[in-house]
């Protein structure tokens, strides 16, 4: 019988402990880690190629056709104004549910699953504006920091007015 109730205060501890975590998939553009929430992400690709749009900013590469469903693919590296990247076999898209649309974002490597603290969660500094703007928080993890990325900002904008 003790053993059972022990299972149950584990089972609380842990139900507890998840709600107060965050588990996210970390990728690397340069040196710099950012990270999104595991929940949104649906695949990682290889980077094929991606069909260009017309119209569209400079950090949207284009779009893929995922079994059907119409992706576009945007470059974060550009997103954040470091320039387009010149993606090898190496580079990858993480291919992610905003809402009820998916879209990619092409990072230069998935480096990790991580598990962080929602109270170690940090405001963004002000400073870069394309970084408070494009980022919902800073998390430290094993002495690095992480960008959280907010995926609803990086989409926005998209379409350039013509």
């Amino acid at each position: 019988m003790e053993a059972l109730d022990m299972r149950e205060d584990y089972q609380d501890n842990s139900a507890a402990a998840s709600q107060n975590s965050l588990q996210l998939i970390a990728f690397s553009i340069d040196e710099q880690i950012y990270g999104v929430e595991i929940t949104t992400v649906r695949e990682i690709r290889a980077w094929n190629g991606a069909t260009p749009l017309p119209n569209t900013r400079e950090y949207v590469r284009g779009v893929i056709n995922l079994r059907g469903t119409i992706v576009p693919i945007f470059d974060l590296r550009a997103r954040f104004g470091d320039g387009k990247t010149n993606p090898t076999k190496n580079h990858v898209v993480v291919v992610m549910s905003v809402g009820d649309k998916w879209i990619g974002i092409l990072v230069d490597a998935v480096s990790d699953i991580l598990t962080v603290s929602k109270d170690d969660i940090h405001a963004v500094p002000e400073g870069n504006a394309n970084d408070t703007e494009l980022l919902n928080g800073i998390v430290t993890h094993d002495s690095r920091m992480v960008g959280l990325i907010d995926l609803h900002a990086v989409v926005a904008g998209a379409k350039e007015d013509v």
